[in-house]
């Protein structure tokens, strides 16, 4: 559970540093990269020993992988509705649904 809650924290420091400027068109681009690395410095201090827990008991490097991609959709998809007031269309949810889908094979023995 450390494994998810760090991934899932470091994903929202990413998706803040990444997308967080996209409202703040007036922001000039080496402000915004500034301010990212700023940010996504907190994401890195979240993820690396998200995946060093994570692998060292039992998490393949592919398990890992997935695990963080989906928790991206899914912070992304909230930040995005909510944040940047974009609609959650339906082949959005279909997509989810087939990445969920890889999850579930990922993890069968």
């Amino acid at each position: 559970m450390r494994t998810i809650f760090l991934l899932l924290v470091s994903n929202i420091f990413m998706t803040i540093a990444w997308y967080g400027h996209l409202k703040h068109k007036g922001l000039s681009l080496w402000k915004a990269i500034l301010i990212a690395w700023g940010i996504a410095f907190f994401e890195y201090c979240l993820m690396v020993p998200a995946n060093r827990i994570g692998y060292t008991s039992g998490f393949s490097g592919f398990q890992l992988k997935m695990t963080q991609e989906v928790i991206t959709l899914v912070v992304f998809a909230v930040f995005a509705v909510v944040y940047l007031k974009e609609p959650l269309r339906w082949n959005y949810l279909v997509s989810f649904a087939f990445l969920m889908g890889a999850v579930y094979f990922m993890f069968r023995k």
